[in-house]
């Protein structure tokens, strides 16, 4: 597997996620990456007065256009807004619009804008705040974010769940019509909330983990103020920090923690792991690839970026391998994710396919962004 930087960008604020559009053809070489920016004080006085928690904090959406074709980067866009902890594409269910990104941002807020496609901008829909704030009044931090097409198939509306800072999960409804609400909310880590995910398989059924080291599993049903825990799980040694619920095999939960284990769960059996990985680095995102799912992204946060394959071959037997590292970034790297596309290319004198797919990496404090090619035999 070789890997090759093709762009290398100063997102000037601190980077921390990267979203590939993946509504349809028409946008495959859109992505998105979101900033986060600690304002500082101007004197040693205010520093004083006003700790870092509740200082200010800045960021930007930063719209890109690469072309895969002949490797152009362009960055069309930079929105200034607060600063941001999470975005996601949201599926496409309505033809009344072009793509929409969903951000979350720190000062408590979901935000929603339109990617429109002749003006090649972003365009702010909707602002909608959670409601959540500490006891001294100061806004939790929207922290996570993911989304599904509504569980009762309603054409014209998607779900999203939010984490809090202060430990609650937020579920909302957002119509084509561009309304936002909250359906359901329920306090379920006793600190950070650091990742929630949709059951891709049960509409019934989501995820959270947190600084509590304490992943669960909650069923919708059972109200708007109190979801029915299903399980927890108390396998990690610190944080839960990210959750991939795979899009191909049933079951199967991928976790990532501050203790650095990549671990993969069958849902129905969660005493034990099926397969553990140390990525020796604090997993903080996992991006199965749209085409090839079993190849997996992960941002792991003091070290690399690691690309992971899941091995499916038997129900008894299942293994995950490191397959290669991308180790272009000197700080915390936190957003990842993979260009919808694949290229083959020429047939190798073994007779292995070889392909050709692209990455999108960002870190934190030196506030960069890589574009990246990867070379495999497929």
């Amino acid at each position: 597997m070789k890997l090759t930087t093709l762009h290398s960008e100063d997102t000037e604020y601190s980077a921390d996620s990267v979203e590939w559009c993946t509504s349809d053809e028409t946008y495959d070489g859109y992505f998105a990456c979101g900033t986060y920016q600690l304002v500082e004080s101007e004197s040693e006085s205010e520093e004083a007065e006003a700790p870092k928690a509740n200082r200010p904090r800045k960021g930007r959406v930063y719209l890109y256009a690469f072309d895969r074709h002949n490797g152009d980067l362009e960055r069309l866009q930079s929105v200034e807004t607060a600063a941001i902890l999470d975005m996601k594409w949201l599926p496409a269910w309505s033809c009344d619009s072009g793509p929409l990104l969903a951000t979350v941002n720190a000062v408590g807020q979901v935000e929603i804008y339109e990617l429109l496609h002749s003006e090649r901008q972003l365009q702010k829909r909707t602002t909608f705040d959670l409601g959540t704030k500490t006891d001294s009044g100061v806004p939790a931090l929207a922290l996570a974010l993911d989304c599904q097409r509504s569980a009762d198939g309603d054409c014209d509306a998607a779900l999203l769940l939010v984490s809090d800072s202060l430990g609650n999960i937020h579920r909302l409804q957002y119509t084509v019509q561009g309304d936002l609400q909250t359906l359901s909310t329920w306090h379920a880590h006793g600190f950070e909330a650091w990742t929630c995910a949709f059951d891709r398989w049960s509409t019934q059924c989501v995820y959270s983990g947190g600084d509590d080291c304490l992943l669960h599993a909650y069923d919708l049903r059972s109200g708007t103020t109190k979801q029915e825990r299903i399980w927890t799980n108390r396998a990690h040694g610190a944080g839960v920090t990210c959750l991939l619920s795979h899009p191909q095999h049933e079951h199967q939960l991928l976790t990532g923690s501050y203790d650095e284990q990549l671990r993969l769960f069958d849902t129905r059996s969660m005493k034990r792991t099926l397969a553990e990985l140390n990525l020796n680095g604090g997993i903080w995102r996992l991006k199965p690839h749209p085409q090839r799912s079993d190849l997996i992204l992960a941002a792991c946060m003091y070290t690399n970026f690691s690309i992971v394959d899941l091995n499916n071959s038997s129900d008894s037997n299942v293994a995950l391998t490191l397959l290669q590292t991308y180790d272009e970034h000197s700080s915390i790297c936190y957003g990842a994710d993979w260009a919808p596309n694949i290229e083959k290319l020429d047939v190798s004198e073994e007779g292995a396919m070889s392909s050709k797919l692209h990455m999108a990496t960002c870190s934190f404090y030196d506030h960069k962004l890589c574009v990246s090619s990867v070379e495999a035999n497929f």
